[in-house]
């Protein structure tokens, strides 16, 4: 890890658990050493006092580097791709963008090609990373349903395999966060208790799973919902439905793809109003076309047609992930909710950090955390961005 510098950041609004505060925060070796919300007027002592480079926030934001569990890729480089340069090119972007926290995500495809990403995130994540932190590698498949495949790729879907799993634990010790799985499917329920018992968040996602089968994949350790409203099946009066359990369930945390394409605003505060509010995460489901002009790319080894900043399979039209990033979602959900933004921060941050167990190290603005932060402006433009104390975007320079 690179060096942290000892700074301070003064003439901001804090974006704090419950409010938004105007004043200074202090950064030392990386952590949150002081959050100076009474009196801002001697940051300049200190500063002086304690060695510190100043950053005058311009009257700007202050809030919690976002934290992405659902990702597959940005600026042109897929997590598939399972190379360092790809890794690299995708934390680097989304870094741009806010993001100091991802899971890697994968696609539905072979074991080989899984087992690729699964080894190079973790040589990855041994050595420096030197933009937004790979926290480790969220599994999108391959065990969802052929009824709901979306952009995945058909080819490879397949009933959950335990031993894979078992298999890959052993391997890669705590390296997989996050699975997604189509909960209806044979064997899913063993699958579930036993990724449950490892720490190992289960999601629902790409599942026809009618209400009461999500029910009892809640009862066996499921407590999360991929990318809600899409590729599940929906609300039905006389059958609630994947959906339906979503909505009424507690035990459940909702993805959402906060743009404009994958859900209506009117779903969304339907989510908003249904869900308790440490129970909605944003993601963004980027693909590689995230931070790229319109045109072709590819998906899963699908070919991917990139119009007007939406992605959509070439055959059938299906949607392909997204061009999102977390900044987007934001200032997404600030236009359309009434929600204030030190909520909507714990959407983007707060929420994904306390899922994944991570809650005394980031998600948050508070003394003694890692300084995981992104400084904005009053219109939610990102100007810098830091991991650990480490800034890894400046705007001002366009350079990390």
């Amino acid at each position: 890890m690179k060096s942290c510098t000892n700074w301070l950041i003064h003439n901001v609004n804090i974006v704090l658990e419950d409010r938004v505060a105007y004043g200074s925060v202090v950064v030392q070796n990386g952590k949150i050493d002081r959050v100076i919300t009474e009196d801002s007027s001697n940051a300049a002592a200190v500063a002086a006092e304690n060695g510190l480079s100043t950053i005058d926030g311009e009257n700007g934001h202050l809030l919690p580097g976002f934290i992405d569990v659902h990702v597959h890729g940005g600026f042109g480089a897929d997590f598939m791709d399972a190379d360092k340069g790809s890794f690299d090119t995708i934390t680097r972007f989304h870094a741009s963008q806010g993001t100091t926290g991802m899971l890697a995500t994968t696609m539905t495809a072979s074991k080989e090609a899984i087992e690729a990403v699964l080894h190079n995130v973790a040589d990855y994540r041994s050595s420096d990373m030197p933009y937004a932190a790979l926290y480790g590698v969220h599994l999108e498949g391959p065990f969802i349903s052929e009824k709901w495949p979306g952009a995945q790729n058909p080819a490879f879907i397949k009933t959950p395999q335990l031993e894979w799993m078992q298999q890959w634990q052993a391997a890669w010790p705590g390296l997989v966060k996050q699975l997604t799985l189509a909960p209806e499917k044979e064997g899913s329920i063993e699958t579930i208790a036993w990724l449950a018992e490892h720490g190992i968040i289960t999601a629902c996602g790409h599942t026809d799973a009618v209400y009461e089968e999500v029910i009892a994949a809640a009862d066996a350790g499921l407590s999360q919902a991929v990318h809600t409203y899409n590729a599940m099946r929906g609300l039905h009066h006389r059958e609630p439905g994947t959906l339906g359990a979503v909505l009424t369930d507690d035990r459940i945390a909702a993805e959402l793809i906060a743009d404009g394409v994958h859900v209506h605003p009117a779903a969304i505060r339907l989510l908003l109003a249904a869900k308790p509010a440490d129970k909605i995460i944003l993601i963004t489901d980027a693909m590689a076309a995230a931070g790229m002009p319109d045109g072709e790319y590819s998906l899963g080894g699908l070919a991917v047609v990139v119009k007007d900043g939406e992605a959509r399979l070439l055959e059938g039209n299906a949607l392909a992930g997204s061009c999102l990033t977390m900044i987007g979602a934001l200032r997404f959900m600030r236009e359309h909710t009434a929600l204030p933004l030190e909520q909507l921060s714990r959407l983007a941050s707060g929420n994904a950090a306390k899922q994944l167990g991570m809650s005394e190290l980031t998600g948050s603005i508070a003394i003694g955390k890692q300084a995981d932060l992104v400084w904005t402006d009053a219109e939610l433009q990102v100007k810098r961005t830091w991991v650990q104390g480490r800034s890894v975007f400046d705007a001002s320079s366009n350079e990390a």
